[in-house]
């Protein structure tokens, strides 16, 4: 079985009518349960639950306190290469586009992480364009070699890879999968990849059920928020979520809330997703799955990140770039234009204000670093402070 069967059988529900359907008893009535169906989730993500988002939020931060108590796990994206073969049309990377591409060599590689690390984080996610010819996994695998060095946990978002190729990364020490879905909806999907492998829809949908079956501690999921109708798009993410932890409840499976973002091109998102609409997407996400992390990124303004970071998130990004060498070569191209450029210590210095415990580091991959002294499994927390 593959989730592609849920997707199937989502496409046929009549969504104009059963979000209709729910009435402000039936969201009372979710709100007084502890485990949610499908059913469930559907009630929290229609309109009749938008008067509650209050009641809500006091249930979402009640869960996220019990599951991971008050602390935030902090982060920062590496652009590796901006190298693509796909034609996306809302993406700056896309192919159709021309400008200088950039590859860090490995002495490039070690730069990056010298100045990442120096500001406190120990959790990286590494991204590249998707092209197997100018980064395939041998090329993130020696590059993981040399982030080993500074880094505690390495993740990947890269394009989707084989099981084996997932277990050669996972060797070398990745131990976290990034992999978004982009737009749940088939059609919409076959319309926003025009070109390139990208387009196979089921090849992407399954990759991080095959990174589960690879042995990734954590594998984090999400759509990107504005391709398509919301609702219907987080509901599928949701149940992809879930379909995952029960298969694989050893892995660790998360959630991502992208928003569209500007970019090089000129697409424009085909769903307005509100302020209102995204807090009540992640407050559903943590009522639905109370112990999946959920992380917010730059893509939010820092305002609004730092009136969600007590609504369900347990992991954000600092000190973002999404430019290829951002952290210290220039003239490169973003991905996408970001939206909250605070540094580390500026968030650090927000998550104590707010009452939370900034997280560097709560992870120590098992097998011995190639580089640097072995590494016994603990739980630890490093702070600036």
């Amino acid at each position: 079985m593959s989730f592609f069967d849920t997707v199937i059988r989502l496409e046929q529900l009549p969504y104009e009518t059963l979000w209709k359907q729910y009435t402000a008893v039936d969201v009372k009535r979710v709100l007084r349960l502890e485990h949610l169906d499908e059913d469930g989730l559907m009630a929290l993500l229609s309109p009749a639950a938008e008067p509650y988002l209050e009641e809500m939020a006091q249930k979402a931060q009640r869960l996220t306190r019990t599951h991971f108590g008050h602390v935030m796990q902090l982060f920062t994206p590496m652009y590796l290469a901006d190298f693509c073969v796909n034609h996306c049309t809302y993406c700056s990377f896309s192919s159709i586009y021309d400008f200088p591409r950039k590859k860090l060599t490995l002495e490039e590689v070690r730069q990056e992480a010298e100045t990442i690390a120096a500001t406190g984080l120990r959790h990286i996610l590494i991204l590249t364009g998707e092209s197997r010819s100018e980064s395939p996994a041998t090329y993130v695998r020696e590059c993981v070699k040399v982030l080993r060095d500074y880094f505690s946990s390495v993740s990947i978002e890269v394009n989707p890879l084989s099981t084996e190729e997932y277990n050669e990364l996972r060797v070398a020490g990745v131990d976290g999968l990034t992999l978004y879905q982009e737009v749940y909806h088939q059609e919409t999907y076959r319309k926003l990849h025009v070109k390139g492998p990208k387009r196979v829809y089921r090849n992407r949908l399954d990759a991080p059920e095959r990174g589960c079956r690879a042995g990734f501690r954590s594998v984090n999921i999400g759509a990107l928020l504005g391709m398509y109708d919301w609702r219907r798009e987080a509901l599928a993410t949701a149940l992809h979520a879930r379909y995952l932890q029960d298969k694989y409840p050893e892995c660790e499976i998360g959630l991502s809330i992208p928003r569209f973002r500007p970019y090089l091109g000129e697409f424009n998102p085909a769903s307005d997703v509100t302020d209102r609409a995204l807090v009540q997407i992640i407050l559903a996400y943590r009522l639905f799955l109370p112990r999946a992390g959920i992380s917010l990124s730059t893509r939010e303004p820092a305002a609004l990140r730092d009136h969600l970071v007590h609504l369900g998130i347990t992991k954000m990004s600092a000190g973002v770039s999404t430019e290829v060498g951002g952290h210290t070569l220039e003239g490169g191209t973003p991905q996408f234009e970001i939206s909250d450029g605070r540094k580390v210590h500026e968030i650090t210095e927000m998550l104590y204000a707010k009452g939370l415990q900034p997280v560097f580091k709560d992870w120590d991959i098992l097998t011995e670093p190639l580089h640097s002294p072995k590494i016994t499994p603990h739980h630890q927390v490093d702070s600036l402070r």
